[in-house]
């Protein structure tokens, strides 16, 4: 009778520790992209980097996901599915217009991608034109970072 209890709360406790350990390593991106944008917020708190992480390649605009000049994104390139059929029902509506059962659909799809995959899933959203709540967006980002400066 115990045996199922102790698992239960195995598995939950072990959820419990993978969301600190996401939270805290969007925090921890997050304060390291802060320096680049504010120069004289605390700089004794840590060494100073020359290098920005958030330095965008020339032409840049800034206001995708993933930079159209950088991946060379085009509207004729194939659409690659991440087993995320279903969310074309999505193409064109706002996500602060998404039920909670479409919100849904693209979290589920979302936290079962490997890292490495994150960055093409985006641009496939992209060419379907499926735009992302913003929580899984900034997650979505923090990730490509990552992978970035790896």
């Amino acid at each position: 009778m115990w045996t199922p209890l102790i698992v239960f709360l195995a598995m939950v406790v072990l959820v419990v520790a993978a969301m600190e350990w996401r939270e805290r390593r969007r925090k921890k991106s997050k304060a390291a992209a802060e320096p680049s944008t504010a120069p004289d917020s605390a700089p004794d708190t840590a060494p100073v980097s020359t290098a920005s992480p958030t330095q965008r390649p020339e032409g840049c605009c800034g206001e995708h996901l993933v930079c159209e000049k950088e991946t060379l994104l085009n509207p004729t390139a194939e659409i690659v599915y991440y087993d995320d059929e279903e969310l074309d029902a999505l193409a064109g509506i706002q996500p602060e217009d998404y039920t909670e059962a479409q919100y849904r659909a693209i979290k589920d799809v979302f936290s079962t991608l490997r890292e490495e995959d994150v960055t093409g899933w985006c641009r496939s959203l992209q060419l379907r034109n499926i735009a992302l709540p913003q929580d899984i967006r900034e997650e979505a980002l923090l990730i490509v970072r990552e992978l970035r400066n790896k």
